[in-house]
This record gives structure tokens, sequence and C-alpha cells, in this order.
């Protein structure tokens, strides 16, 4: 669904992503982990144009998407869930939903918000709050659900779990194995290495902006390199 070739980004004279390559295919969790840093946001980024790569190529199902703007990309069925969260804080939860369907119809956007409230029940009691209001957990459902509104082919999350209680963890990493049941491919960035690895169909380790390791999560699960450097044990 997605391959990432030789990219190249560079902030200034930093050399942020130094020829990356990578794959993502239809209906399976890919996960990036490495320290802070690494390149993980910038490849995020750089896949829905937020970023201008100096060279390499982004292809989403065959289509070049270096030579698009943001919204043509996310118009092609690509959701992101940024580091931070980014909610609109003066919205309501709903409004803020709203935002991630705007090129749907109503049925799609009443489905889909359904489909939304069903994996995070708590939106549904909280939906004419204001999400500068919510709790960090509940701010992040929110981000995550923005993402799902627009029915997206591929799901980006960033940061997913950072600064969350573990039980909030653990209910936002449910939510992104149902998203794949529900036949979305996900990619995934996360310092969480262990939870990330735990369910993700293949991985990559991102070292100062190379892929320094690739393989089955599972695999890398017992990797001695991964281990030492990034699951604390």
């Amino acid at each position: 669904m997605l391959e990432i070739m030789d990219l190249h980004v560079f902030y200034g004279g930093i050399h942020a992503l130094k020829g990356i390559r990578l794959a993502v295919g239809e209906g399976r969790i890919v996960t990036l982990i490495g320290s802070n840093g690494a390149g993980k946001s910038t490849t995020l980024r750089s896949i829905v144009g937020l970023v201008k790569p100096q060279a390499g190529s982004v292809r989403f199902r065959g289509e070049e998407l270096t030579r698009l703007s943001t919204h043509q990309i996310i118009q092609r069925g690509i959701g992101i869930s940024p580091e931070g969260r980014h909610v609109f804080a003066n919205l309501t939860v709903l409004e803020n939903l709203e935002l991630g369907a705007y090129n749907r119809t109503a049925a799609e956007f009443s489905g889909q918000l359904e489909r939304v409230y069903s994996l995070f029940p708590r939106l549904r009691e909280r939906c004419r709050q204001l999400a500068g209001t919510l709790s960090g957990g509940e701010q992040q459902m929110v981000a995550f659900g923005r993402a799902l509104m627009g029915r997206p082919k591929l799901v980006l999350l960033d940061e997913p779990s950072l600064g969350l209680a573990p039980l909030v963890v653990e209910e936002v990493f449910q939510a992104i194995e149902a998203v794949r049941k529900d036949g979305a491919t996900v990619l995934l960035v996360e310092q969480n290495a262990m939870a990330s690895l735990r369910i993700a169909d293949y991985a990559y380790v991102l070292e100062t902006g190379r892929v320094i390791l690739e393989g089955e999560g599972r695999v890398l699960l017992e990797d001695e390199k991964v281990i030492k450097a990034y699951l604390g044990e």
C-alpha cells in the first residue's frame, strides 16, 4: 500500500532522513521505533506532505505523493493523528470529529461517527464538551477518532501513547487492533517499543535518520539489540 524509497529530508543543515526505505503492506500494522530525533515523526510528516523531501519517493497505492499537497494526499485515503494531539481546544469533541470528515457525505459521517464512538465510548459522553477541557487521554482519543472520520485506507499514528496512563494506553492499543480488523492499514510511530512490537506485523528501527534493523514485530521483541536499546531489559 505504501512504499518509501531512498527518502532524504533536511531541516536547514540537518540531514534528518538519510535515504530510508520501508514498505507497508495492505491490512497490516507496521511500527517505527527509535529514540528521540531518530526521524520517526519526520517520516510521517513526509508521507502527508507537511515536510517536502529533497530526494526520494513516497508512493501510496502506486501513486507518487511527493508532488501533491497535504489536502490532496489526505483525499487519497490517508489519515493522521499527529504527535501532541493538536485538538481544537475551543471546539467541542463532536466539532473536532466533524472536521475529520470534511470530505465525506452525511451518511458516511454518521456511520463513521458511530464507529468512533464504539471505539471510544467516552467521546460520546463528552461530545458537547470543549476539547480543551478534556484529560490528555481523552484528547488523544479525539485526535485518533478525528483521523478515522475520513474513513482512511492508511492511518498514521504519531506517538499515540505519549504521556498517557497505563489503562488509557491499553485502550488506545486495543483501538489500533480494532481499526486493523475493520480493514484499515496502520503505520505506527511509538516510543513504547514493547507495546507496539507486540501488535505489529512488521517493524523498522530508526537511528539518526536511517533504518538500522527491520523484521516481524515478534522477532524484534526477542532481538538482543532491540531489547538492550529500547525495551529496558
